[in-house]
């Protein structure tokens, strides 16, 4: 059996100490600002920090997938190291980034047969995408092969479960996602939207939710509703947010009150650029295990 790397996108939201130690290769998005391009490489070009401060102060923020040609570089490199890979690919609801990877993928079949390729469709975005990534590592390094964890997320992969909410909707307003007047309202009445992420990989507004303080406990509530074994899940849970680290403490300490039997704690993490892009600052992100998402 040929030994095989697994591999995702920048988009997952880990940070790059983590894909190291779980030997995870991952391929870069980009992002413009005001006109500037660069890598979302985990804040390395530019530190997640000052991207928000930067939207904030007025930036014109936008975002760019991953093109055939990245990909094809970035597999190429990996299969000519001696490696089957495994990349599993940023939602197809939210990018064209999987197309982009299955037709590079396609390509260089031929040119190395003796190799395995597969391209999967996470369904996933930003922290969740990564608890997949982690998931997976776990399987590989407790002797699964390729093949295994290939079938495994393709059967598993709507079982991961997206809640998030934002508390500034400017960036909304901004990018369209809501009207103006919708937007306006929704800032004077306090409300925070709570959203996830549906069976075909789209965010999906749910619920109109009045005050930071009622939407953390509801968003712990729908982890009650949807995880496995209920308040007995057993399975590890992460959280992502865009610079708001005390309302991300403030879900994370509920979950784990919520749920003593955590595979260790909530791992906390920041939203990257690409997404962050989208959601501007004031957004929490919670991911776990439990049942099939249905729209």
């Amino acid at each position: 059996m040929n030994p095989y790397v697994l591999s995702c996108c920048s988009t997952a939201d880990l940070t790059k100490d983590k894909l190291e130690e779980r030997q995870i290769r991952y391929v870069c998005f980009h992002f413009i600002l005001d006109g500037e391009e660069f890598e979302d490489n985990m804040g390395e070009s530019l530190p997640t920090e000052e991207l928000y401060r930067r939207m904030v102060a007025g930036a014109d923020a936008k975002t760019s997938q991953v093109t055939v040609e990245a990909y094809r570089s970035h597999f190429e490199r990996l299969l000519a190291a001696g490696n089957d890979v495994l990349h599993i690919a940023f939602s197809s609801g939210l990018s064209g980034s999987y197309n982009s990877a299955r037709l590079a993928a396609e390509e260089l079949r031929s040119r190395y047969p003796e190799r395995k390729l597969y391209v999967v469709d996470s369904l996933a975005a930003s922290s969740g995408y990564g608890l997949i990534m982690e998931t997976l590592a776990d399987m590989r390094d407790a002797g699964r092969s390729i093949d295994e964890l290939r079938d495994w997320i393709e059967e598993n992969r709507l079982r991961l479960h997206h809640w998030f909410f934002s508390t500034d909707l400017s960036f909304y307003i901004k990018g369209g996602r809501i009207s103006k007047t919708a937007g306006m309202v929704g800032t004077l009445l306090n409300i925070c939207p709570l959203l996830n992420m549906d069976n075909l990989g789209r965010l999906q507004p749910r619920e109109k939710i009045r005050t930071k303080k009622k939407v953390i406990r509801r968003i712990v509530e729908k982890m009650t509703e949807h995880a496995e074994n209920g308040t007995d899940y057993s399975g590890k849970c992460f959280l992502s947010h865009s610079v708001c680290p005390e309302d991300a403490k403030a879900v994370a300490a509920l979950v784990e009150a919520q749920f003593p039997n955590l595979d260790g704690p909530v791992r906390v993490f920041p939203i990257g650029a690409t997404i962050g892009s989208h959601t501007g600052p004031g957004t929490v992100a919670l991911f776990f295990w439990g049942d099939v998402r249905k729209d």
